[in-house]
């Protein structure tokens, strides 16, 4: 059953006769099918404010999917400023509307936003003439497998590797360790921008991109790549709001 029907979140706990006819979701992806439905009710007003949603087991057992499924529908829910989750006691609605800034945990959109060109571009640039042949490899691999992979979690923890890795080739210790520090609010910038902005195909092309840059030795292209990756990075974070 879907979020639509007369039965709200918040009796989703209660017994029913139609929870036999519950209907799996389509893998639209499955965790962006979820995240769908539970944004239309909050943001129908559905599910007020200050009400707390169902278990993850029941809300895996309502759309047929797994667990980590929803676990990944929510990650996406806080990070649009719509849910907050507190250990031991559950997921609460903090918003019926998308903030205008992701929660990122320690960091926000706009702080990534803000800082990343100034690292990530001259560490592209830095790469493309400091780079080892090891280290090529190892980008080339971790691209290989992310135009494979159908997993969104899998994909999200290779695209943090990649731009890391790239951190690290630049032969820059300042630029590395920033990097490493922004790995979990990367994380969960990407996961909520493919489940919403369908952005996982765009920065497969663009990361190639990148990554020939790279590997032809031309730090200009490479920053210049870089910078046309987070630029549209940040353009699919402006259309959050609106979706």
């Amino acid at each position: 059953m879907n979020l639509s029907d007369s039965r709200t979140l918040r009796q989703a706990d209660e017994p029913s006769a139609a929870a036999a006819a519950r209907r799996p979701l389509a893998r639209m992806s499955a965790a962006e099918a979820v995240l769908a439905e539970l944004r239309a009710e909050i943001e129908s007003g559905g599910v007020p404010v200050g009400a707390k949603l169902p278990s993850e087991s029941t809300l895996a057992s309502r759309y047929g999917v797994s667990r980590s499924v929803v676990r990944e529908a929510l990650r996406s829910c806080a990070a649009l400023g719509l849910t907050e989750t507190h250990t031991g006691k559950g997921t609460f609605v903090v918003s019926g509307r998308v903030s205008g800034d992701l929660v990122l945990g320690r960091y926000s959109a706009r702080d990534l936003t803000e800082a990343r060109p100034h690292i990530e571009v001259p560490a592209a640039g830095l790469a493309a003439t400091r780079r080892s042949e090891e280290d090529l490899a190892t980008l080339k691999g971790i691209l290989a497998d992310m135009a494979l992979e159908d997993d969104p979690a899998t994909w999200v923890a290779l695209d943090a590797t990649f731009h890391g890795l790239i951190a690290r080739a630049s032969g820059n210790k300042v630029f590395e360790s920033v990097v490493a520090d922004l790995r979990d609010a990367l994380s969960h910038q990407s996961e909520t921008l493919n489940l919403v902005a369908d952005r996982k195909s765009a920065s497969d092309v663009e990361h190639r991109k990148i990554l020939a840059a790279i590997e032809a030795g031309s730090s200009d292209a490479a920053s210049t790549a870089m910078a046309e990756h987070l630029a549209a990075v940040n353009a699919a974070l402006g259309t959050l709001a609106n979706r």
